[in-house]
């Protein structure tokens, strides 16, 4: 794990090194070099953690709670990594503002696909009441 931690942080600091080179001449191509290495790194850290994605659907299947659960806990955090990446991105480009909308935009849609999730526990709640 180490190993890969090192090879990652190698990895982004060389992206990083060309997309400021590039910026200084390229300003686009800048982008596209941050934004590949964003979705490389993205893309490895699915592989490394497919097995861990498994091992929690196996919980969440032991405790009885429905599918529907770890199926929302998985949109949620994709959301919230393609929100992170997209508002980095746009903060690079010198677009704080759209940067700022595409976060409010991962909140709100985070908070909409779990209102179904927020209405099954009030009504758990007040079933216990």
């Amino acid at each position: 794990m180490v190993e890969n931690a090192f090879a990652t942080a190698v990895f982004c600091i060389a992206s990083a090194i060309l997309a400021v080179l590039l910026r200084q001449y390229v300003r686009e191509q800048s982008l596209f070099i941050s934004l590949a290495a964003c979705v490389i790194v993205t893309g490895a850290l699915f592989a490394m953690l497919a097995p861990v994605f498994g091992d929690i659907r196996d919980i969440f299947l032991d405790s009885g709670l429905p599918d529907s659960y770890i199926t929302l806990l998985f949109k949620a955090t994709a959301i919230c990594l393609i929100t992170q990446i997209t508002s980095d991105l746009c903060r690079d480009s010198g677009e704080t503002a759209i940067a700022s909308a595409a976060e409010l935009w991962g909140r709100g849609a985070v908070t909409f696909i779990s209102l179904p999730l927020v209405r099954n526990l009030i009504t758990r709640i007040s079933e216990i009441l």
